[in-house]
């Protein structure tokens, strides 16, 4: 099967570039934001600080470790769900009648419409989460092992800087977990495209105010910054 590229109009690769931008600026303002208007992600970073200092004293240590080995669940299931739906949207590429089918149904013309190269920006998006699910999941593994190593004894010399190393691979890998579910937003944004440049723009736009929401003005942070 031949993916035309060259039919896709300049409406269409604007509108990849915009999402393009709106999915790595929404990345950066949520990774990189104003001192006086933290995300939930920032904020979530001193709250691991904070646990692995409570983890020097803590015994027994049975609810840490039930706690990293839920996030690693959390990763692997992402990460298998990724990899399914890679291995379904590569499967409806092979399948260009079916996808037609498709195109009909949803009232798009299939004959002047490149579904194909379209679902490809989604399965785009699901590739990298998935990437950056498999690694987080690493990274909350290396964290068990770590925190394994933090001596029972909290007056030891090493016990607060094995803690902290800890602490700052739990942020790495939780920093690669919320990466792969923006992606996993973009995603589904993406298929908007299959309703034209502009249904991409306003699924893309959608996406990504759902994202700033919750990280900038939802409930949840609220409830964080309380004291």
């Amino acid at each position: 099967m031949m993916l035309h590229f060259g039919a896709l109009t300049a409406p269409d690769l604007l509108a990849v570039f915009a999402v393009a931008l709106l999915w790595a600026g929404s990345g950066w303002i949520i990774e990189h934001p104003p001192a006086r208007r933290l995300s939930v992600s920032r904020i979530m970073q001193d709250y691991r600080r904070d646990w692995m200092r409570q983890f020097i004293t803590r015994q027994p240590r049975i609810f840490d470790a039930t706690l990293i080995d839920s996030l690693r669940q959390g990763t692997a299931f992402f990460a298998s769900a990724s990899m399914i739906a890679i291995g379904g949207g590569v499967a409806l590429i092979g399948n260009s009648e079916r996808l037609r089918g498709l195109a009909a149904d949803l009232t798009i013309d299939p004959a002047t419409v490149q579904v194909e190269v379209k679902i490809i920006l989604s399965l785009a998006f699901l590739a990298n989460a998935l990437l950056k699910f498999v690694w987080a999941h690493r990274l909350f593994g290396y964290c068990a092992i770590l925190m394994a190593a933090v001596p029972n004894d909290p007056a030891h010399p090493e016990a607060e800087h094995r803690a902290a190393q800890a602490a700052e691979i739990n942020i790495t890998a939780a920093k690669n977990f919320n990466r792969g579910l923006r992606s996993i937003y973009f995603a589904l944004a993406a298929l908007g495209w299959l309703f034209g440049p502009v249904g991409l723009l306003l699924a893309a736009l959608a996406s990504t105010t759902v994202l700033l929401r919750r990280e900038f003005a939802s409930q949840s942070r609220d409830v964080m910054l309380r004291r």
